[in-house]
């Protein structure tokens, strides 16, 4: 880290320990962009640990409860009778005009027979028939990447792989898999982002509206094809022919293919870029991990918690609750912040170390607990576990070369831009 990193951080953490507690709005997303969140996460599992902040500043998330602790997350999250996924899995909450159902966003018994419908394609016999063809593209990305001159692992390696994957899931045309790319971040970005043409909020979400009905049009023509033929192992044919999926409405359909395209692409690829940040920054754990390759799924682990690619989740409570000595009112947002549980001191030995050779190294956050558990896990630690073996058998180093350029977002922890260099072997 320079020395302007260590300023930014010795005066976020300046900040974080002098204002009043009930200042703290850990959802600020420049925090995130930043990477200076940590010391606001610290103070409040240390004084507050069930957190109310009254005034977000945002009038479509209002207030909300922020929930920092790992035991208390856990009973969060496991509690879906008290904590509800509906109406949506992230603090805003959605315009009256533009819902988008999707099973993650769904009570029992809704949610579950809707998981089950896509739950095979990450199966184990399927993830084994997967798993040469993520090898080959893999290897391939990394045998086309320059060597003695930087280039963006974001967009190189991190993106491509993941889409590619994907697009395979999905058996999406080829040749426009990059489409996927792009609403997977139209559908995560807020106005503010960069990445629509005006940061106007009205224009931005003009936009974003008009790129996801684009996304669910070009989704349509390829369920029309697959419900007309034989069910097939892939995503759109199984939503197409399952029982409860064949006859949701246009709206329904886009949230789901939402949630797919988000949950397959966006948080893989931020934990294949951390991988190579947290390699970088942790050069004794590199040398440790190029020692021996046998250590690929332990630091594959760690890097999930390290990471934490989505920050949070959202719950509704359906009642009164009382958590950590805090009355949590029906009708209340609560926010289980992931990405600080996954730092919470009194459950993770040494957690803000990157430390591959962990205890218990699987135990963290990052896939959630109870019924939503993250369906796609083993698909994420096994593209994360090739692209590794793949590395190591090709460059001795990988070098980052500039600090990496975050996203703006408090649920998306990722990353735009990772410029990093393959030295020339000597």
């Amino acid at each position: 880290m320079d020395d302007a990193a260590l300023d930014l951080h010795r005066q976020a953490r300046e900040t974080a320990y002098s204002m009043p507690l009930e200042q703290i709005n850990p959802a600020d997303p420049e925090l995130f962009r930043s990477d200076t969140m940590w010391p606001y996460f610290e103070r409040l599992r240390k004084e507050d640990p069930v957190h109310y902040t009254a005034d977000s500043g945002w009038p479509d998330v209002g207030a909300y409860w922020s929930v920092t602790k790992y035991n208390d997350i856990m009973a969060v999250d496991t509690n879906h009778e008290v904590f509800s996924s509906e109406p949506i899995i992230v603090l805003p909450d959605p315009a009256e005009d533009f819902t988008l159902p999707m099973f993650i966003a769904m009570d029992p018994p809704k949610h579950d027979i809707q998981r089950k419908t896509v739950q095979p394609i990450v199966s184990p016999h399927h993830l084994a028939h997967l798993e040469p063809i993520i090898r080959e593209r893999a290897a391939k990305i990394l045998d086309d990447l320059p060597i003695g001159e930087e280039f963006d692992w974001v967009d190189k390696v991190s993106i491509e792989l993941t889409t590619m994957t994907l697009a395979t899931l999905f058996d999406f045309p080829w040749e426009d898999r990059r489409k996927l790319t792009r609403w997977s971040d139209v559908a995560t970005a807020g106005p503010e982002s960069g990445i629509f043409s005006s940061n106007d909020p009205e224009v931005a979400e003009q936009e974003r509206r008009a790129e996801l009905f684009e996304c669910v049009d070009y989704f349509m023509r390829l369920w029309n094809e697959r419900v007309n033929a034989p069910p097939r192992p892939d995503l759109i044919s199984m939503l197409a022919h399952g029982e409860s999926t064949k006859n949701m409405d246009r709206m329904e359909y886009l949230g789901n293919l939402i949630l797919l395209i988000v949950g397959g692409n966006d948080t893989t690829r931020n934990t294949i870029s951390g991988s190579i940040l947290a390699l970088s920054q942790n050069p004794d754990q590199e040398r440790i991990l190029r020692a021996d390759p046998g250590m690929i799924p332990n630091m594959v682990s760690e890097t999930i918690r390290w990471q934490t690619p989505l920050a949070y989740m959202r719950r509704t409570a359906k009642q009164d609750f009382d958590l950590g000595g805090k009355t949590i009112k029906k009708g209340d947002k609560v926010a289980m912040w992931y990405v600080s549980g996954n730092r919470d001191e009194d459950v993770i030995e040494r957690p803000n170390d990157y430390w591959i050779e962990r205890p218990r190294v699987r135990q963290h956050l990052s896939f959630g607990f109870g019924i939503h558990r993250c369906v796609g896990n083993r698909l994420a630690e096994l593209q994360l576990k090739i692209i590794w073996e793949e590395i190591l058998r090709r460059f001795p180093r990988i070098e980052v070369v500039g600090p990496p350029r975050r996203v703006l977002s408090s649920f998306v922890k990722g990353y735009e831009h990772l410029p990093v260099v393959i030295p020339t072997r000597t």
